[in-house]
C-alpha cells in the first residue's frame, strides 16, 4: 500500500442516478430528473473532462438501476473508472460476483465497487446483522473471483458451487472495494475487507481521528487502506462569486421540504448522517463549519452534507491539506452537476496528479488476445 505515497490521488465525480441534481435546492426542476440521457451525458462529460472515476449510487425509492445503468454506459466511456454502489443482500451473491466480472470486463478492469450494508427496502434487521450479512457477502464475491469453488458456511448462505463462470478482468482480488460506514460494525468491515474508506465531510480534526482510528483498526487485521472523501465543490473565479453561489442554492429552500428530502433516505437513521446533522449545528450563522466549507447543502439532502467553497486557490488548498493528512481519493459534484464538473475542471483539476487507483493497486493485467471478452475496442 506505500505505493500510494508519491502516485497521486483519484479525483472521482458522481453521476446522480438518485435524482441528486438541480439548480436550487429544494426546488426539484424536471430538467435535471434521473434519467438516461441527463446522466449520461455527465458520465461522459467526467470522462471527458479527464476524472478518473465516478460514483454510481443506488437508492430504491427514487432513480435508476445502478447494475443497468453501468452496463449500458460502459461501451461509451473511453478512461473513466466506474464506482458501482452495491447494497449487499440486493441479489444473491454468486449471481452478482458473476454480474460484476462480466462489467469488469466489459469495462476492462475500469470498474470499482461502493459495498454499502444498509436495510433493504421492505426489511429492517439490526446493525449487527446488517454488518455479518454483508460480511458474507464480501467473502462469497472473494471466494467467487479467486478460488475454483465457492465453499461457504454463514449464517445467511450456504454455498457449495464452482466458481468458474464468474472470474473478474482485474487481477490481485478483483475490483477495488469502497466503503464508508462509522459503527464499530462497519469499521470492523471495512478494516478486514475493503480496500478503500470513505468519509464524508468533517473538521480536519474529526477527519484525522477518524484516518488514525482506522489504520489502527487495519493494522490489527496486518492490512493497509486508502482513504477517500466524498464531498461536494463549488469553485469561481473569486470567493465572493463562490459564496453568493452557495447562498443562491438554498435561496428557494423550505426546510420543512429538506427535512422531507432527507428523512427519505434508506440511511437517514445512520450514525454518518448523524454527524454531518451535527455537522451543521456546529457550524456558524451562514453554515460554514471552518475555512472554505459549507454545510448549507446538507439541508436539502441525506447523506454527504458540505462543500468545499471558494476561488481556485482555496479549494485546491483545502484539497492538498486533506491529501497531506493522507486522503488519496475524493468523490467530488456540485449543482448542476454537469456545470460544476466543468468548472472544477476548468480551475482546478489540471492543478492536481490524477491517477486511476486499479491501476496503482496493480489490478489491471496487461491484455493478451484470448482474455475473455477484452478484445472488443471501447468506443
Amino acid at each position: 500500500m506505500n505505493m500510494l505515497k508519491n502516485e497521486g490521488v483519484e479525483v472521482s465525480w458522481f453521476a446522480p442516478l438518485c435524482n441528486g441534481d438541480d439548480e436550487f435546492l429544494g426546488e426539484h426542476n424536471p430538467k435535471y430528473k434521473s434519467n438516461w440521457v441527463n446522466t449520461m451525458k455527465i458520465v461522459k462529460t467526467a470522462d471527458k473532462l479527464g476524472y478518473k472515476n465516478i460514483l454510481l449510487p443506488s437508492s430504491y425509492q427514487v432513480g435508476q438501476d445502478t447494475l443497468t445503468f453501468a452496463s449500458a454506459i460502459a461501451p461509451m466511456v473511453k478512461n473513466i473508472n466506474l464506482l458501482i454502489a452495491i447494497r449487499c443482500g440486493e441479489i444473491h451473491p454468486p449471481m452478482l460476483a458473476k454480474a460484476i466480472a462480466t462489467l469488469d470486463h466489459i469495462l476492462e478492469g475500469k470498474l470499482t465497487i461502493n459495498i454499502i450494508s444498509s436495510d433493504l427496502p421492505g426489511t429492517k434487521l439490526s446493525s449487527k446483522e446488517r454488518y455479518l450479512k454483508s460480511k458474507e457477502v464480501i467473502e462469497i464475491l472473494n471466494q467467487s473471483w479467486t478460488k475454483n469453488k465457492i465453499d461457504f458456511k454463514g449464517d445467511f448462505y450456504n454455498l457449495q458451487i464452482p466458481s468458474d463462470p464468474v472470474k473478474p478482468y482485474q487481477k490481485n482480488g478483483g475490483p477495488l472495494l469502497y466503503f464508508g460506514g462509522y459503527s464499530p460494525e462497519g469499521i470492523d468491515l471495512c478494516a478486514r475487507y475493503c480496500n478503500v474508506y470513505l468519509m464524508w465531510p468533517e473538521t480536519e480534526t474529526r477527519l484525522k481521528k477518524m484516518i488514525y482510528k482506522m489504520k489502527k483498526k487495519a493494522g490489527g487485521y496486518n492490512r493497509q487502506i486508502a482513504f477517500g472523501l466524498r464531498i461536494h465543490v463549488i469553485v469561481r473565479k473569486t470567493e465572493l462569486e463562490a459564496k453568493k453561489y452557495a447562498k443562491k442554492l438554498i435561496s428557494k429552500l423550505d426546510i420543512s421540504k429538506g427535512d422531507e428530502i432527507r428523512n427519505r433516505s434508506q440511511d437517514s437513521k445512520s450514525i454518518g448522517v448523524s454527524r454531518q446533522k451535527e455537522m451543521r449545528l456546529l457550524s456558524d450563522e451562514n453554515y460554514y463549519l471552518e475555512d472554505n466549507i459549507w454545510t448549507g447543502i446538507g439541508l436539502a439532502r441525506s447523506g454527504c452534507g458540505a462543500a468545499i467553497v471558494g476561488n481556485p486557490e482555496q479549494v485546491l488548498n483545502k484539497i492538498n491539506r486533506y491529501i497531506d493528512m493522507g486522503i488519496k481519493s475524493f468523490i467530488l459534484s456540485g449543482y448542476p452537476n454537469k456545470k460544476e464538473a466543468e468548472l472544477f475542471a476548468k480551475f482546478v483539476l489540471p492543478k492536481i496528479k490524477n491517477v486511476s487507483l486499479p491501476v496503482v493497486f496493480n489490478r489491471i493485467p496487461k491484455k493478451t488476445p484470448n482474455t475473455p471478452l477484452a478484445n472488443g475496442k471501447r468506443n
